[in-house]
């Protein structure tokens, strides 16, 4: 699923990936994807949830000082993500119901933000 040498910021990314991933699962969700990647973007994990499509960006900090994780998703990042999925999005005939969804992990614990980026 994740390449096998990582940098030590890479394998803590992945980390958090797999407990993003556990923590869906465990609410009911089925991984389609994970680290989607295309030339506008990355999408951290693809789902189902039930007939809807779930994108989701996983963001992770340490503690939540400086506003933790969820307010590290910039405005940039943000249209990243929305391209990502649009592109992702052009393999299907028909455009099944989707949403952006944001887990953010604040040392131990997890926030699950659903449909938290709207496009």
């Amino acid at each position: 699923m994740w390449p096998a040498r990582l940098s030590g910021k890479q394998r803590q990314g992945q980390a958090g990936e797999q407990r993003a991933l556990q923590y869906l699962a465990r609410h009911g969700l089925t991984l389609v994807e994970a680290n989607f990647s295309c030339k506008c973007g990355e999408i951290d994990l693809i789902l189902r949830d039930g007939e809807a499509l779930v994108f989701v960006e996983v963001r992770q900090r340490g503690g939540s000082t400086h506003g933790g994780a969820a307010a590290s998703i910039t405005p940039a990042k943000i249209r990243r993500v929305v391209r990502a999925a649009q592109t992702y999005l052009l393999r299907f005939p028909r455009v099944p119901p989707c949403r952006i969804d944001v887990v953010a992990i604040d040392g131990e614990a997890i926030d699950w933000l659903r449909d938290a980026i709207q496009v």
